[in-house]
């Protein structure tokens, strides 16, 4: 997607003027010579600059090719940068398969956020549509920002980082799981990032068993596919300790033995979403060259059910040391996730620590769509992420997380069980994590199973994958940068 900014009207294609509710209509440019005939349309349409409101008019005599939308924008503040990036989004939306090129006239101060905005909102997956219509497919191929901002494309530079960021997640998280396995996942990860300056290093099952990550190779045993540890290292600091990101990468979830219903198991493809955000989140702080030091880690597997796959009533060691009942092998996830934080800790040796899993049902019935659900016990850190996530988009909901849910996982034979039980049930799932958390290590795990892959479109992500976490993380550890 070609963006760039101007202060000159294009001479073709889809022009955007966002009005504001009860505003005056104002055209920039070569589009002044159009205002009578612009103003009689929105009178006879009775538009009055409501958000959903939208007037079409062709062009003026000098831009034949030109068609102007009008687009209700309600109060616009240029200073509210999720505003401004819904009123980017907007306007490119109606047009990613019906235009080549597309114009936003931006509210001044708000050019790189109504960039952001309409570039996230134009994002698409159509790399397997080999034989689709034409109409099927995408045809924006430009956005023009027009501003007289100077600096415009200078303030977006370091949104666009995050743009690849974000898009990169939204791709890992659409690909096929034929295509997007453990290995394959992993080598993607190399490709993607040492480019940028990233050391990537990969562990094996070779590797894994040495460590004794066995709850996280049990997972993984019932696949022809090898699991992976990926460890990717963004040296963009002093020699200050590094904040960690930690991702559940099940590349497909079956359930192993304990199978899912087959309606819609084809989504569970996106049971990685968690590893997804983040290699996006690494992928946008070594684009921005951000001043600090971060570690994602992903454990990579693939859940099926074979004669060697893993039992209900297995007892299997970890990493920590402790021992784990296994009692549904559909509650893997935080079987991957805890022996990847003990190795965090170990190895890497952080100053803090946020883990993102599609972990539960449960969170989705506690929080719809709409939130990812943040479990700590570190109320500072609970506010950071909060914050970050008011100001990005991802939004956050904190849940309870305390002594009662351990409980729920006290096991007759083992040190604990893999499940607590049908009752907040996304809370026993956190209490299993901090097992694997030393006491005083500030950390947070976030459940992103509403938030990872949506179903209908919103103003700045098309249905499908989100790549919810991406900017949320970056924004995090923009406390951490000097």
């Amino acid at each position: 997607m070609e963006l760039n900014f101007t202060n000159q009207v294009p001479e073709s294609g889809m022009i955007y003027v966002p009005v504001a509710k009860d505003g005056e209509i104002v055209l920039p440019g070569t589009l002044k010579g159009a205002e009578a005939e612009v103003k009689r349309a929105a009178k006879a349409s009775d538009f009055s600059g409501k958000p959903g409101q939208s007037v079409t008019v062709a062009g003026p005599e000098k831009l034949p090719n030109a068609t102007i939308v009008l687009l209700g924008a309600g109060e616009i503040n240029a200073d509210d940068a999720l505003a401004m990036q819904k009123l980017g989004g907007k306007a490119s939306a109606p047009s990613v398969k019906k235009a080549r090129s597309i114009a936003i006239v931006a509210p001044p101060g708000a050019a790189a956020q109504v960039a952001y905005g309409a570039a996230l909102r134009a994002y698409t997956f159509t790399k397997y549509m080999k034989k689709a219509e034409a109409d099927e497919l995408p045809k924006l191929e430009k956005i023009t920002i027009i501003t007289d901002d100077k600096a415009a494309a200078e303030d977006y530079a370091p949104l666009g980082a995050v743009l690849e960021g974000v898009n990169l997640a939204r791709d890992l998280v659409s690909e096929p799981p034929n295509i997007l396995y453990p290995e394959s996942y992993a080598l993607r990860c190399k490709e993607e990032l040492e480019g940028l300056g990233v050391d990537v290093d990969i562990l094996g099952e070779k590797e894994l068993r040495k460590l004794g990550m066995h709850m996280m190779l049990g997972v993984g045993q019932g696949s022809v596919r090898e699991s992976q540890l990926v460890v990717m290292r963004w040296n963009g600091g002093g020699l200050e300790k590094p904040v960690a990101f930690v991702g559940k990468g099940v590349t497909f979830d079956t359930g192993g033995i304990s199978l899912k219903p087959g309606a819609n198991m084809d989504e569970m493809k996106m049971d990685m979403g968690g590893s997804a955000a983040v290699v996006g989140a690494i992928r946008a702080l070594a684009g921005r060259k951000a001043k600090v030091n971060a570690v994602g880690l992903i454990g990579l597997v693939e859940n099926m059910p074979d004669g060697n796959a893993q039992r209900p009533g297995d007892i299997v060691d970890t990493m920590s040391g402790q021992t784990v009942e296994i009692l549904n092998t559909d509650a893997e996830g935080r079987l991957v996730l805890g022996d990847v934080l003990t190795y965090t800790q170990e190895k890497i040796k952080p100053q803090a620590i946020v883990d993102l899993a599609t972990l539960t049902g449960a969170i989705i019935i506690a929080l719809a769509y709409e939130y990812g659900g943040m479990f700590t016990e570190d109320d500072q850190l609970a506010e950071a992420l909060s914050k970050a996530g008011k100001e990005t988009g991802d939004e956050l909901w904190r849940m309870p997380l305390g002594d009662a849910h351990r409980e729920m996982i006290k096991s007759d034979v083992a040190d604990m069980k893999n499940i607590g039980g049908r009752d907040g049930g996304s809370s026993s799932a956190a209490a299993f994590l901090s097992r694997f958390v030393e006491k005083g290590t500030p950390w947070a795990h976030l459940d992103i199973a509403g938030t990872a892959w949506i179903k209908k479109d919103t103003d700045t992500n098309p249905k499908g994958a989100t790549g919810f976490g991406v900017r949320l993380l970056d924004q995090w550890v923009r406390q951490y940068e000097k």
